[in-house]
């Protein structure tokens, strides 16, 4: 059964199936890729996080969406994460 889109203000979320937890935090990142792989487990994150496809209500782009429960795992995320 598909899951229900979530409608924040800024995004309209998607939600992963393979969600290990099924919320958006408070750290966000916008990957403005909708088809790249993200392993969110090969980044050795120290918090909770959530993967979503997003849609950008501002200006309509498409991408992923990833959010994290702490601060550093969003910095780590941001530099090491690079696009296929």
């Amino acid at each position: 059964m598909a899951e229900a889109t979530i409608n924040t203000g800024t995004y309209k979320l998607f939600p992963s199936p393979r969600n290990a937890h099924r919320q958006v935090f408070l750290h966000e990142v916008f990957v403005p890729h909708p088809y790249a792989l993200i392993d969110l487990p090969r980044f050795d994150l120290v918090g909770k996080y959530s993967l979503f496809a997003a849609y950008r209500l501002a200006d309509g782009k498409h991408g992923q969406l990833v959010t994290f429960e702490l601060e550093v795992d969003a910095q780590k995320f941001e530099r090491r994460f690079v696009a296929d």
